[in-house]
């Protein structure tokens, strides 16, 4: 069966999968492809994965249109994500209002599930708050990191570890069975980043992908967005 092509950030993967049976009614098409860590995700695209539609970063989207790989007269802002905590649903929620309680909390946690450090919006910012609180080189033993932040809440679901924490996207928290929101990171440390969809320069189902960005971004689906974490621009 056709299907549109997708490569998105994971940050958007609970949200087009809310849509998915939607767009197939409008559209007859299913939607496949890839969710995963946006830097590895543009690659991808850069290398000539066939795509029809691409969900990223606001950032990463202003770049490939530049590059002219996506079609810049399709090109539409779904929502802002935060970057937070996240515990097991067995597990009491952490509390982090401040600097000084977020590194108490990763300095109490014996495993902290991120997603790439290099490669992923949310985990190369998780570096970068973990050296900017000075404990970067005491947790680097206690670091769980996976490809994607949702692969990350999987594992940690699953984790035998005695007090794990988690960080990555907040709708990649929300999207995971077995693990609950512990709220976003406090200020100095937060990170909200906006993730857009964009049609592809060489897509093979242009007018499938516009409807599937006005599902995306539509005010008849803004439930939908702030249910999965998206919140606005």
């Amino acid at each position: 069966m056709t299907s549109l092509n997708i490569l998105s950030g994971g940050a958007a993967q609970g949200l087009v999968g809310s849509l998915a049976a939607k767009f197939k009614e409008q559209t007859g098409l299913d939607i496949s492809g890839e969710f995963g860590a946006v830097g590895a995700m543009a690659t991808k695209l850069r290398e000539g994965t066939l795509a029809d539609i691409v969900v990223l970063t606001s950032a990463l989207i202003a770049t490939l249109t530049g590059e002219k790989l996506v079609d810049r007269t399709w090109v539409k802002d779904v929502g802002r994500v935060e970057t937070a905590l996240a515990v097991r649903s067995v597990d009491p929620l952490v509390s982090a209002p401040d600097a000084a309680s977020l590194r108490a909390a990763f300095l109490a946690a014996d495993a902290i599930f991120v997603p790439d450090t290099k490669a992923s919006t949310a985990g190369i910012h998780v570096a970068k708050v973990l050296a900017q609180l000075g404990i970067a080189d005491e947790v680097a033993n206690r670091l769980k990191i996976y490809p994607n932040g949702a692969t990350a809440m999987r594992h940690m679901a699953e984790t035998d570890a005695r007090k794990p924490i988690g960080c990555t996207q907040a709708t990649e928290i929300i999207a995971t069975q077995g693990i609950q929101l512990s709220g976003a990171l406090p200020k100095g440390c937060d990170l909200a980043t906006v993730y857009t969809a964009a049609v592809t320069a060489k897509a093979a189902h242009a007018r499938e992908a516009q409807v599937l960005i006005d599902l995306l971004t539509s005010a008849n689906q803004q439930h939908l967005r702030e249910r999965a974490g998206f919140l606005l621009v």
